[in-house]
């Protein structure tokens, strides 16, 4: 949305540094943050009084979910055949270009391991009930795109299945294991200052350059050295990006012009396309109402998909040729009052429809033809539902809050696995919630931590106790997309570390983990056969980069990964906490090179 309210900052010591509790003690009411879908509540940072109490909760590892019953509601058709390319949520290999909100989005309720402060997980026990509330009430970052999880190869809008994937050929990726693969700091860019919240969503990697978006423009940095390679003001600020790319080109949303003291929220109407490698402003363009007026549409997101740019919100949809402008569709009313929600990209382009009246909405998950925007298929979702979202466009994988039943904030209690002729092949429920994927809730593209590759998709496991006295872990899981069931995969974080899914790599799995409040940061490949880690990049574990690099909330920060390089960025500029002694940066970024 392009005027969201300000959420707060995280606490300059990073979410791995101990804390105190907030005023009032833990009990004490509380408050959900100003903001929105990852916004976590503020936190004031403080000495820890000594080392706290261990952890009760044992460690857990959620088994395989019960398949559901043929002949239920939402139960397989049957064993039809199914197939699609092996591909993820993250970034193909392809002409690195890119994907994400990113929502990079990220995925642990807790971010990081505990490292030995009970008072921290208390804190982030708050924060998931906040969240919750979050979630229910206006959700939706985004996006997260999230979340969409980073990647060296954005990803490509025809190439993989959601954003940061990559096409999935057989054996291993293109990653490889550098020279070194302890890390220095590349370039962090300091938070720009202001008093209001400015969203700056979009976060992208090519072979040269990484782009980020910044109040009021795009920027390009060098990825060999970081060095500013171009920048372009857009005369307004952000308020959307595609978490794909298509030939290194991506698609953005901006305000109809910049804020006044007269007019301090602008409309969301802008839609441009620009050039990742050379920063040019390609096109830029606005949208009619299809119910009359002069009045442009207000959009809340946009996606790309191959040569088509598709924007949508609860004010209407366009879509738009990638290269030229040239406007292609819109939907259309009917006598069903429907409408198109928002759409999802990637190698197909697809629609969640919602049919009807309040409280007795229809909701439908569609694929459609990117040029003609005609329909490919469709699937009914279950009955009672108000909003869905889209975890992969190809296969199509829809997510969606079943009778309020998600647990942990996560938004989600069911993805359904949806074939070509729009038939349900599998129903996959997460309503156990030992597992810690995100989705918003008025957004279709806000889901983050989960990838599609290898015929499964990979989540994380909520964060539990370890094994050693004051630590806290998760793992790394799979579900059969055939089945639905969860299979024997499983990756460990270790020891006070937690980890995230950022994109495939081929038949491999590029992960991030978390660390705890006195360590660095790792990335590693997860072979896609044996679950075996690879180490590929460990970044220092000084105090300045530590705090550096944990001041980011992971289901709403955006992760970029790609030959030796990790950027880690936020989707939103606000002003600085007052007790907040150390600097906020726009990115961090590290190096093996």
């Amino acid at each position: 949305m392009s005027t969201p309210p300000p959420p707060s900052q995280p606490p300059s010591g990073g979410f791995g540094a101990p804390q105190d509790p907030p005023p009032g003690g833990f009990g004490a009411p509380q408050n959900p943050p100003p903001g929105g879908f990852g916004t976590p509540p503020p936190v004031v940072p403080a000495k820890p009084a000594g080392p706290p109490p261990p952890p009760a909760q044992p460690p857990t590892v959620p088994a395989a979910p019960p398949a559901v019953p043929q002949g239920q509601p939402g139960a397989p058709a049957g064993p039809a055949a199914y197939g699609y390319p092996q591909e993820a949520y993250g970034h193909p290999q392809q002409p690195v270009t890119t994907p994400m909100y990113a929502a990079q989005s990220p995925a642990v309720p807790g971010p990081g391991g505990a490292g030995g402060n009970d008072v921290r997980t208390q804190l982030m026990i708050v924060g998931a009930a906040l969240l919750a509330i979050v979630l229910i009430v206006g959700g939706g970052f985004w996006y997260v795109s999230g979340d969409g999880e980073g990647s060296d190869k954005q990803p490509v809008a025809d190439g993989s299945a959601s954003p940061g994937g990559d096409k999935g050929q057989g054996g291993g990726g293109s990653e490889k294991v550098p020279a070194k693969t302890k890390s220095k700091t590349l370039v962090n860019v300091p938070m720009p200052v202001s008093d209001d919240i400015v969203q700056i969503p979009g976060s992208w990697l090519t072979d040269t350059t990484y782009v980020k978006s910044d109040a009021g423009k795009v920027v390009g940095y060098n990825v060999s050295d970081g060095a500013k390679k171009w920048e372009t003001p857009l005369g307004a600020n952000l308020c959307g990006a595609s978490r794909f790319a298509s030939e290194d080109k991506t698609a953005i949303l901006f305000d109809a012009t910049l804020p006044t003291a007269e007019k301090k929220y602008q409309p969301c109407n802008q839609v441009g396309v620009i050039d990742l490698n050379t920063g040019k402003l390609l096109w830029k363009a606005s949208a009619k109402s299809q119910t009359g007026g002069d009045k442009p549409v207000n959009f809340n997101e946009i996606t790309v998909s191959g040569q088509t740019v598709a924007a949508g919100g609860l004010d209407g949809g366009a879509a738009w040729n990638l290269t030229d402008g040239k406007p292609l569709w819109s939907p259309k009313t009917d006598a069903d009052n429907c409408e198109d929600l928002g759409y999802a990209g990637g190698p197909a382009l697809a629609v969640i429809r919602r049919c009807g009246q309040h409280p007795n909405y229809s909701m439908l998950a569609q694929s459609l033809d990117p040029v003609s925007g005609a329909q490919k298929s469709s699937y009914k979702l279950p009955a009672g539902l108000d909003f869905a979202q889209i975890v992969s466009s190809k296969p199509l994988i829809v997510a969606a809050n079943v009778n309020s039943t998600a647990k942990n904030a996560t938004g989600v209690s069911d993805l359904f696995v949806v074939d070509d002729a729009g038939q349900l092949k599998a129903r996959i429920p997460l309503t156990s919630g030992n597992y810690g994927p995100k989705c918003g809730a008025t957004e279709v593209e806000t889901c983050v931590h989960m990838i599609v590759g290898n015929g499964k998709l990979y989540l994380p496991t909520e964060e539990h106790k370890g094994t050693s006295e004051y630590g806290r872990t998760n793992e790394i899981v799979s579900f059969d997309l055939e089945t639905g069931k969860q299979t024997t995969d499983r990756a460990d974080a270790g020891e006070r570390f937690t980890m995230i899914p950022l994109r495939m790599d081929g038949s491999n799995l590029i992960a991030y983990k978390i660390p705890p409040y006195d360590g660095g940061g790792q990335v590693v490949s997860i072979d896609g056969r044996t679950m075996k880690e690879t180490l590929l990049m460990q970044n220092p574990a000084t105090k300045e980069s530590q705090r550096a690099e944990t001041q980011y909330v992971p289901y709403a920060a955006e992760y970029r990964y790609g030959n030796g390089r990790l950027f880690i960025a936020r989707d939103n500029v606000s002003s600085k906490s007052s007790v907040a002694t150390d600097p906020y940066y726009t990115f961090v970024s590290f190096t093996t090179g």
